[in-house]
Parts: C-alpha cells; sequence; structure tokens
C-alpha cells in the first residue's frame, strides 16, 4: 500500500493511475495532518510525500511519523522543488530524497528500492478501481 501526499489533485492522480496499474493500493493526502491521520489509519508499506504542503509542512509530518510508534519504521520518500533541501529532508528523517518534476516511473523505481529492504513488507493487492482519496 502506497501513501501519496501532494497538495496538487492533478499530480495525485497521475502517480495513483500509475502505481495502481502496478498493483499497488494507492491512497492520497493533501496536506500535512491528513497525511499524518492516514498514515497512522493505514500503516501503509511506504509514504511519498511533498515537502511543502499546507497545514504541516513535510519535514514536520516526517518528523512526526518517525516519533510515532506505529508510523516510524514505514520508509518516506521526500519529493520537492527545492533542490538545496535534500540534508533538510535527511535531518527530517526521510529515507529517501527525490526532486520535482519526477515521472511516476521515477517514484515507482525508488519505491522498489525502498520496500527490498530486509524489514519491509510487500506490496498489498489493489482494491477497487479508483485512488482512494483522503
Amino acid at each position: 500500500m502506497v501513501l501519496f501526499v501532494d497538495d496538487d489533485p492533478a499530480v495525485c492522480l497521475m502517480q495513483a493511475i500509475y502505481l495502481k496499474a502496478l498493483g499497488c493500493q494507492v491512497f492520497t493526502a493533501h496536506d500535512g495532518p491528513s497525511a499524518l491521520e492516514h498514515a497512522s489509519a493505514l500503516l501503509p508499506d511506504v509514504i511519498v510525500m511533498d515537502l511543502e504542503i499546507p497545514r504541516l509542512d513535510g519535514y514536520e509530518a516526517i518528523r512526526r511519523l518517525n516519533e510515532s510508534n506505529p508510523t516510524r519504521r514505514i520508509p518516506v520518500v521526500a519529493i520537492t522543488e527545492d533542490p538545496n533541501s535534500r540534508s533538510r529532508a535527511f535531518e527530517a528523517g526521510c529515507t529517501a530524497y527525490l526532486t520535482k518534476p519526477c515521472t511516476p516511473q521515477v517514484v515507482w523505481a525508488q519505491i522498489c528500492a525502498l520496500l527490498r529492504l530486509p524489514e519491509s513488507r510487500a506490496i498489498r493487492p489493489i482494491q477497487g478501481d479508483r485512488p482512494e482519496q483522503g
């Protein structure tokens, strides 16, 4: 299961359609608080998070995910347009870092690399036809 977090619904939809076509169950969130809520409730296999999201930025959301027992082991791919935020993203606790624009293929490659970690779970099969919205 993938939780994709971006404040642009079109980006979420594009990424979700691609990931679903590969057999992923995908949930989306558009701001920091809903990302934290979904992560705690769903315990996805991986989270892909834009760092520039409203209400609670991605840096703080990642910090909070890492402070919470249920979510601290979930790998987080940080995505941002700012190529100079790499060190700040890793300090916040992300597992991987990509700069925008990034294609769904690049996101998928990073997800695959992370899920090969020894403690990762396999992606669960999809249910339904459309990405779930949060």
